[in-house]
């Protein structure tokens, strides 16, 4: 196809539903250019280096970046929505975000914007993420680019936020007491079908300029997909007990404490779940036709996924990955204070190629290979203080990437056979890094080095480092031997110190 040899623009490529589209186009032919804040997110991935892909660094919300990145283009995908933990108000940028873009495809003179929205009815009371998605829509459909807006309800895939909060309340509440909204009608869709309907558009004379609903045949509602799901994962019934006085803040804290969905994320979710959202025009059937999941197949294949441990993006993927620059020893001199370290290695018979599968299946089901209870106790203290917790697990049982989420961690460098680095995302009293890192000394023997440094954050971040210092020779030595058990080798010499001692910067 002629279209193919035109290289497409995605924004938000490194997002849920962006980091499915890019390798979907890249098999399909086509060349892709991808914006993402951490490019090293995507340069990871297995297709990161595909021939027909370009990085290129850069963030909606600076319209400077957004035009250089846009020239050469032919077509994009807006594929970006701030509501995240770390936005105060994700209207706001994610205004700016789209008049910023709206500047930039003019200037690039843009054949086409395809935006994925959100479903629900304009002309009632939407909720303030809704309300959101209607006013990007509007504000991209107000330039001189015209704009196919795909609007969808709840998608059903592994490792959607919608789809996550659905199989944790489900999997972990025999007895649920839910808003009054759990009989609201809805009509979700398969991510599959997403992708399919997102593609299709592109070059397609007939989506240009035009607004559609997506969604899969049946009008349904929340009640009958968590028991579709009871019944899919062999689960015995739920009792569902709607409460009306239980608000949307409510149930935000609620899916907090049983679901790895965090309240600032699952407020604006538990607010649209209230706004009945069943698609009205259904043109794009036609247009472009596909077999359409049903909810219980969309569940099923979801699963599906979840149970080999095999998820191609998450929603907890998303965002910057943190600076890490201060856990260097020899550059601690920039951060302003005491940096604690704790050092420790181990000489393992075998090489690091065949010790690393060990080290990069860390965490998730896995466990941490040694003291995992007290792994669980400081993933629930974590939560119930407002933190992430244990609960996000990982996104694949062995494969893993910078950005990725682990446990209460992420993924800030994953270079195998070398070196895997975590920055911590549980709450502190400062920062903390963890890196495990394997030198090959000959042919037999490989170093296994494991650094535990902490930043300290004022009287609080000490007390902490000290409180902690003590389980550090049990938890720690105890995963180092975990490593190489996991990995079916033999340890030469070790668990030993390199040197715990504190630098100043």
């Amino acid at each position: 196809m002629e279209e193919q040899g035109k290289r497409i623009f995605v924004a938000g490529a490194s997002g849920y539903i962006g980091g499915r589209l890019v390798p979907r186009l890249l098999d399909a032919g086509y060349k892709v250019r991808a914006l993402a804040r951490s490019p090293q997110k995507l340069a990871a991935r297995s297709w990161g280096r595909h021939p027909n892909l370009e990085i290129a660094r850069g963030d909606v919300l600076d319209g400077e970046e957004l035009t250089r990145a846009l020239h050469g283009c032919h077509a994009a995908y807006y594929l970006v929505h701030s509501m995240n933990p770390q936005t105060s108000d994700f209207a706001v940028s994610d205004r700016q975000a789209a008049l910023n873009m709206v500047q930039a495809a003019a200037e690039a003179k843009l054949s086409q914007i395809i935006y994925l929205s959100g479903l629900g009815e304009e002309e009632g009371e939407l909720s303030h993420h809704l309300q959101s998605r209607s006013e990007v829509a509007g504000l991209l459909q107000q330039g001189e680019v015209p704009v196919t807006v795909l609007r969808a309800a709840m998608i059903i895939g592994s490792g959607s936020a919608s789809f996550e909060i659905l199989r944790y309340l489900v999997e972990r509440l025999p007895i649920m007491i839910t808003p009054r909204w759990i009989d609201t009608p809805c009509q979700p869709i398969g991510v599959r079908n997403v992708l399919h309907y997102l593609i299709g558009c592109l070059d397609h004379p007939a989506t240009i300029g035009q607004t559609f609903d997506i969604g899969q045949p049946e009008v349904t509602n929340y009640r009958r997909l968590m028991e579709i799901f009871a019944e899919e994962a062999d689960l015995p019934k739920r009792l569902i007990l709607p409460v009306p006085v239980l608000t949307p803040r409510l149930s935000s804290y609620w899916i907090h404490l049983v679901t790895p969905v965090p309240a600032a994320l699952a407020r604006p979710l538990a607010e649209g779940l209230s706004n009945p959202v069943v698609c009205r025009d259904d043109r794009i059937t036609e247009i472009l036709p596909q077999d359409l999941f049903d909810c219980r197949e969309a569940i099923r294949r979801a699963l599906d996924r979840v149970r080999q441990q095999r998820i191609e993006t998450s929603w907890s993927d998303s965002g910057l990955i943190p600076p890490a620059e201060w856990s260097q020893a020899d550059d601690p001199t920039w951060a302003g204070g005491s940096v604690f370290d704790d050092s420790r290695k181990v000489i393992i018979q075998g090489q690091a190629d065949e010790i690393w599968p060990a080290l990069a299946s860390i965490g998730g089901k896995s466990g941490w290979y040694y003291a995992n209870g007290l792994w669980r106790l400081r993933g629930i203290i974590d939560r119930l203080i407002g933190g992430v917790g244990l609960s996000r697990g990982r996104r694949d049982a062995e494969e893993i990437f910078p950005g990725d989420s682990l446990d209460f961690w992420r993924v800030v460098e994953a270079d195998r056979p070398k070196r895997l680095l975590l920055a911590a995302e549980m709450k502190l009293p400062g920062k903390a890094i963890l890196s495990l890192s394997l030198e090959q000394l000959d042919d037999e023997t490989t170093e296994l080095r494991q650094i535990a440094r902490f930043l300290p954050l004022g009287l609080s971040g000490l007390l902490y480092w000290y409180a902690v210092t003590p389980f550090h020779n049990l938890v720690f030595n105890g995963m180092l031997r975990g490593i190489a058990q996991k990995s079916g080798k033999v340890i030469l010499r070790g668990p030993e110190p390199i040197g715990s001692k504190q630098e100043t910067a």
